[in-house]
């Protein structure tokens, strides 16, 4: 498996397992938990996706729980968790609506409990997981830079960020935001057409990709004439939908690193297989041109 470097001291794995809904499996259990995590370790993805939000609060727990019973396998991997939803769901459930915080001290907290549930001393890199329109930028900015600085958190990045709260984050802080995490898929192929990768690749900021295929959209009505075109690719190259759906993230060359997210250990174990496939020029303008619906300019 290809790594990536995000910055002289941060590699990740190409693509990177996602477990936003490992809390919702019918088995949350440590052993089964452990054997997801051997899946993708198998296949050379080491990069493990979190939120405190995940599973109703409740997903980083359960990560956590299977660290204490085999704690040899947090040397194996990197851990990215995120930060600053405040949702009227699980432990915030007496809460009025939804909104976002990045003040300093909820910013800490949040690190101190992820670090709890996760049973680890230290988080490989913390995202900001949504932009708060209210968010005093050398407040945050200087918590982050005081997290990396007690080495509870190594690498520090933002997610869902347009480009103008990337740069108004960034000038308050001295480390510097290594990634966003953003939608990007081939039913949202927004990112490549908006400037957002454009930016990130001048920078050499490697993307990361959430929903890449599309929040199961690829598989209902609303994806079906996608869904033949890549049913068309997989077939020539003896592949499946997703993988073709991969692909196409993995080949442009602003080297996107994917989240996968699936409770199934088959699917776990098959992750690997987007990066066999070949997208030429004319086949990645061919998925683009069925995202957009019509052809290029």
């Amino acid at each position: 498996m290809q790594r990536v470097s995000l910055s002289g001291q941060m590699e990740m794995s190409r693509l990177v397992y996602g477990m936003w809904r490992v809390a919702d499996d019918a088995d949350t259990s440590p052993g089964h938990v452990q054997a997801k995590l051997e899946a993708c370790l198998e296949q050379g993805i080491t990069t493990i996706d979190q939120a405190d939000i995940y599973g109703d609060y409740g997903a980083e727990e359960v990560l956590g729980a299977a660290l204490k019973v085999a704690p040899g396998l947090r040397d194996r991997i990197e851990i990215v968790t995120k930060c600053d939803i405040i949702a009227p769901i699980g432990k915030y459930s007496d809460r009025r609506v939804k909104y976002y915080d990045t003040s300093a001290a909820h910013i800490t907290a949040s690190v101190e409990a992820s670090l709890a549930n996760m049973a680890t001393d230290h988080i490989d890199l913390l995202l900001i997981h949504r932009p708060d329109p209210f968010m005093d930028h050398h407040e945050t900015g200087g918590a982050l830079d005081g997290l990396v600085a007690s080495g509870k958190v190594r690498h520090v990045g933002v997610s869902n960020f347009r480009l103008n709260d990337w740069t108004l984050l960034q000038s308050a802080m001295t480390v510097p935001l290594v990634t966003n995490q953003i939608e990007a898929s081939v039913l949202c192929p927004a990112p490549f057409l908006e400037g957002e990768i454009a930016w990130m690749q001048e920078r050499g900021i490697h993307p990361m990709a959430w929903s890449p295929l599309a929040g199961g959209q690829l598989f209902s009505d609303a994806g079906k004439t996608m869904r033949r075109l890549l049913e068309r690719i997989a077939d020539e190259q003896g592949a499946d939908v997703s993988a073709v759906a991969v692909a196409w993230l993995l080949a442009h060359p602003a080297g996107l690193l994917p989240v996968l997210g699936t409770n199934n250990l088959d699917r776990i174990r098959a992750l690997s297989r987007a990066t066999e496939i070949e997208i030429d020029r004319e086949t990645w303008f061919e998925i683009l041109t069925a995202a957009m619906g019509k052809e290029v300019p």
